[in-house]
């Protein structure tokens, strides 16, 4: 097994449980953040207790307050900041050559709408890029639990080369090159997720979250086939597993963020319970903006923003869905 150094941009939940994967396959890992308190509790307490507790660090994952404590050499990037910071984070790297990375953060770039690896070619241009996406709670990756995902590239060798990196006998890895079809499908079933908790919440059963997760798959491909994405990619991981997982398990924070709001909490109120970055937020936003670019319904969507900027209440959204005129399914 060939080993390498590799830096884990983000300590965050998904962060950490990326690197502690990783280490495992017995890379040195390097794990960076941009709040340096987290990074000096992370190497006091040798695990990191405020988003994957009771998980020991290995030897070989070392957290770093700074880029400029990683090899000079270093090649493979794995960078799961979240969409709004990922730019910033990038330009941290210039001082690397020929490096390849793999985002694993979910979303579009706010006020751009651009795909996260649009983002990479545009501040690193020498660099190549992998989007990693798919069913994974970071917990059960961090504490090793058997999990798939997808890697995604449009060079298929860059793929294959973090397949190598990651593939273990308990994280499973698949490949393919539809770039789009990983992003769209990883980034709108958060909006989704957001909806079933609400419909959750309400009280609503299971065939209301039944047909939310069916409805919010035709609009996940809707858009994706509008931006060129493959429709197989969306009957994948990064597609039906990802959004079946985020919508129906409370590990999820964009489901949790609408339990929460048909509880009548604020999205303030339930931000701050939930503590950590809930992607759909934001990502709801952009996918609105999108769906009025490419002219497609996407009513889920629609009631989500509608809740989210208080044009309605959780449940008067709910009931705006059902009151749609009667239509063909395909």
């Amino acid at each position: 097994m060939t080993t390498q150094s590799v830096l884990v941009l983000g300590a965050g939940s998904w962060g950490t449980a990326l690197a502690l994967a990783l280490a495992r396959k017995q890379n040195t890992v390097y794990l960076w953040d941009i709040n340096s308190d987290l990074i000096k509790d992370l190497k006091t307490e040798k695990t990191n207790t405020r988003y994957i507790p009771g998980i020991p660090f290995p030897e070989n994952l070392i957290p770093v307050e700074s880029i400029d404590q990683v090899p000079a050499g270093t090649k493979m990037f794995v960078n799961t900041v979240p969409c709004h910071g990922l730019r910033s984070s990038l330009q941290l790297l210039k001082s690397f050559s020929n490096v390849h990375v793999c985002i694993a953060c979910k979303g579009f770039e706010p006020g751009t709408q651009k795909f996260n690896h649009q983002v990479v070619e545009e501040e690193l241009p020498e660099s190549s890029v992998a989007i990693l996406s798919g069913p994974s709670f970071a917990k059960e990756v961090g504490a090793g639990l058997p999990t798939a995902v997808t890697i995604a590239a449009k060079d298929l060798a860059v793929a294959q080369l973090f397949a190598d990196l990651f593939h273990s006998d308990v994280f499973r890895i698949y490949t393919h090159n539809d770039v789009i079809g990983a992003q769209v499908g990883g980034a709108v079933k958060n909006v989704m997720a957001i909806a079933a908790g609400i419909a959750d919440g309400l009280g609503f059963g299971a065939n209301t979250r039944s047909a939310l997760v069916t409805r919010g798959l035709a609009e996940i491909m809707r858009l994706g086939l509008a931006m060129g994405a493959k429709q197989e990619t969306f009957m994948g991981l990064a597609g039906l597993g990802d959004l079946v997982l985020t919508c129906t398990d409370n590990q999820s924070r964009n489901r949790s963020l609408g339990l929460l709001l048909a509880e009548g909490l604020s999205i303030q109120e339930a931000s701050d319970k939930i503590g950590q970055a809930i992607e759909g937020l934001k990502t709801a936003v952009e996918v609105g903006e999108l769906a009025k670019k490419y002219e497609i319904e996407m009513p889920i969507t629609e009631q989500v923003n509608n809740v989210l900027q208080s044009k309605c209440s959780p449940r008067e959204a709910v009931q705006n869905l059902l009151a749609r005129e009667p239509k063909a399914e395909m």
